[in-house]
C-alpha cells in the first residue's frame, strides 16, 4: 500500500484514536491465564494485537470477537494453555514475542514463535538471557534474534534481575515468568518505563509491589477475571497532537487519551518546545488515567530533549522529529540508541527521509540533530515501519510539494483507521493498493 498526500491542508474538530496496544496485548494474556471471564471494551483491531487473540486461541482460548472492539475471553487459569499444533507466527508484533516468552517460559509444553521479515530481525537475547537465569531452556536463531523456542516442564525460580537497559518489554516478561516461579522475582530498571503490566496485574487481583524503579511479585498466585476499558492510545495520538502544534489555526481534541505518567513523554517535550497542549477531564478508567488532550498551533522552538523523557517518549520519536523539523532552530536529541531496533533503525530512517524533504539532519550513535527548516516533497521509504510512514504523512501539513510513501501496508499493525481519521480532521492523503 502506498500514501500520496498533497501539500498543506487543516487540522480541526473531535476524535478518538484507537485503543492502547500496549494494554489490548496485556488484555488478552491476562484474561487468558485468569480463572473466569474477561471482557474488554476499546481493544484495538490492528494486526499486532490481533496475533496476541490469535496466538492464545491457538492454545486453546476461547475468545468471542473482537467486535466492535469488545472482546470475552474465557479464561483457562494459571495453567490450562494447551500445546498450540504449530509454531505461533506473531507478525510484526516485538511486544507479542517477548511477553509471550515469559509467559510460556513456564508452561509444560514445547512452543515455537517467529514473525515477519521486520520482527525477525530485532534482538530476542534481551529477555532469553534473564529467562535463562531462571531456569528456562530458551533457544534464539542466529544472532540472538527469532525464531525463539521455548522448552516446556523446566521449574522455574524467582530471580532479582538488575535491566541493563530501559524497556518495559524486558520487565515485563520477567515478571510474567515470576508467575510461574518458586519464589519472589523482582526488576529493577535504570529509568522508568511504562507500567501497564504492574497496574492490569493488580487489576486481575494479582498482587505485584512497586516500590520506586523495583518491582516484585510472588509465584504461585492466579488471576481472577474481570472488565477492562482500554483508553485510546496516546502513541497514535502523538501523531495528531504533532499535527496540530504544526498546523497554523488548527484545533483539535483527542477524547479518552491514555495519560498514563509512563508514557507522557510527548506532552511534555511537546510542551518544553512550545507546544500549547490542554489536558482537560481527566479520570481514573480501570487503573489507568485518561483524559481529553486539545491541542492548538504554535509556534515550535528547537530544545535539547531531556534524557529523562526520553523513555516515556520512546515510540513517539517518529512524530516527535516532524515537530523538530518545523520547529525554529536546533532539536537536539540523545540517550535514544533503543531506537535502532525498533521496527527499523528509526534514528537512520527517519534521518533518510528528512534529508530527502530537504531538512538538515544528523544522526548520531544514541539520537539525532535536527535543524527546523522548510519541507519540500519526496519518496519516502517507511522500511515496513507503521511509524516512520504515518510520522511522514503529518509532514505533508507544511510540506510544499507532494510526499509519496512506499509500503505502508503495517499502519494496520497499531493504527487500521489512520488514514480514515486523518482525512477527516483535514490532511490531505489518499492510499492505494
Amino acid at each position: 500500500m502506498e500514501f500520496t498526500l498533497q501539500p498543506g491542508g487543516r487540522v480541526n474538530g473531535r476524535i478518538r484514536v484507537p485503543g492502547d496496544k500496549s494494554i489490548s496485548h496485556r488484555s488478552v494474556m491476562f484474561g487468558a491465564i485468569a480463572d473466569g471471564v474477561t471482557t474488554v471494551d476499546g481493544f484495538l483491531e490492528g494486526e499486532d494485537a490481533l496475533c496476541t487473540l490469535k496466538a492464545f486461541q491457538a492454545m486453546g482460548v476461547n475468545i468471542e470477537g473482537p467486535d466492535n472492539g469488545r472482546l470475552v475471553i474465557h479464561g483457562v487459569g494459571r495453567d490450562g494453555l494447551k500445546a498450540p499444533a504449530g509454531p505461533l507466527y506473531v507478525g510484526n508484533s516485538g511486544t507479542s514475542m517477548r511477553l509471550l516468552a515469559g509467559l510460556l517460559a513456564g508452561q509444560s509444553f514445547d512452543v515455537t514463535m517467529t514473525g515477519d521479515e521486520s520482527l525477525n530481525k530485532r534482538p530476542m537475547e534481551r529477555v532469553a538471557k534473564p529467562l535463562r537465569e531462571m531456569g528456562a531452556v530458551v533457544e534464539t536463531g542466529e544472532g540472538g534474534r527469532p525464531p525463539l523456542t521455548l522448552r516446556g516442564g523446566q521449574q522455574l525460580k524467582g530471580i532479582d534481575y538488575v535491566l541493563p537497559m530501559a524497556s518495559a518489554q524486558v520487565k515485563s516478561c520477567v515478571l510474567l515468568a515470576g508467575i510461574y516461579a518458586d519464589g519472589t522475582t523482582s526488576t529493577l530498571e535504570p529509568a522508568p518505563t511504562r507500567d501497564h503490566s504492574e497496574r492490569m496485574l493488580q487489576g486481575f487481583s494479582y498482587p505485584v509491589t512497586v516500590d520506586g524503579a523495583k518491582a516484585s511479585l510472588q509465584g504461585g498466585g492466579r488471576l481472577k477475571g474481570v472488565h477492562i476499558d482500554v483508553p485510546a492510545d496516546i502513541s497514535s495520538a502523538a501523531f495528531f497532537m504533532v499535527a496540530a502544534s504544526i498546523t497554523p489555526g488548527a484545533e483539535l481534541t483527542l477524547e479518552h487519551v491514555g495519560i498514563n505518567p509512563t508514557r507522557i513523554g510527548v506532552i511534555n517535550i511537546l510542551r518544553a518546545m512550545g507546544g500549547n497542549l490542554d489536558v482537560e477531564n481527566e479520570r481514573l478508567v480501570g487503573g489507568e488515567p485518561v483524559a481529553d488532550i486539545t491541542v492548538r498551533y504554535a509556534e515550535l522552538k528547537g530544545i535539547d530533549i531531556p534524557e529523562d523523557q526520553v523513555p516515556l517518549a520512546i515510540d513517539e520519536f517518529p512524530a516527535l522529529f516532524i515537530a523538530a523539523a518545523c520547529a525554529k532552530g536546533r532539536t537536539v536529541l540523545t540517550g535514544a540508541e533503543e531506537l535502532r531496533v525498533k521496527e527499523s533503525d528509526r534514528i537512520q530512517v527517519m534521518a533518510d527521509g528528512l534529508v530527502a524533504l530537504g531538512i538538515d539532519a544528523q544522526p548520531t550513535p544514541d539520537g539525532i540533530v535536527i535543524e527546523g527548516g522548510e519541507m519540500g516533497g519526496a519518496t519516502i521509504n517507511p522500511h515496513h515501519d507503521h511509524r516512520i510512514a504515518m510520522a511522514f504523512s503529518v509532514a505533508s501539513l507544511r510540506a510544499h510539494d507532494t510526499i509519496l510513501i512506499h509500503d505502508c501496508d503495517n499502519v494496520a499493525t497499531s493504527f487500521p483507521n489512520f488514514v480514515e481519521l486523518a482525512k477527516q480532521v483535514g490532511i490531505q492523503i489518499e492510499k492505494r493498493p
